[in-house]
């Protein structure tokens, strides 16, 4: 199992704002699901923002996105490790399998493939 990207998130209620100040760095929309809005870079498309309001599908809102290629490996090696689960490794409506997991600083990560 292997990182493939991480994506800090910002939490935020001024997204067009968020959208505009990020676009000044070179950023465009590429995802907008209202509650979460993801930014990326035309000229290394895994260099990204997400600007979240509050996380639509879970308890908490995460700090960062990992994916990764096994998301279920992942999630097997995280339970092992005995750190904490905030939300089950489940499939998302909008095509990614993720869970949430706290990092020893207490940041919540979310940890995803996509389907």
């Amino acid at each position: 199992m292997s990182a493939r990207r991480v994506v800090p998130i910002i939490r935020s209620e001024a997204a067009q704002e968020s959208r505009e100040f990020y676009g000044l760095l070179g950023f465009e929309e590429v995802m907008n699901h209202g509650w979460i809005m993801t930014l990326g870079s035309p000229a290394a498309p895994a260099a990204q923002i997400s600007v979240m309001t509050e996380d639509a599908t879970a308890p908490v809102t995460p700090d960062i996105s990992v994916e990764v290629d096994d998301v279920d490996a992942a999630y097997a090696a995280v339970r092992a490790s005995g750190a904490e689960i905030v939300h089950p490794l489940r499939d998302e409506e909008w095509g990614v399998r993720r869970f949430f997991v706290r990092d020893p600083s207490g940041r919540v990560v979310n940890v995803l493939s996509h389907l």
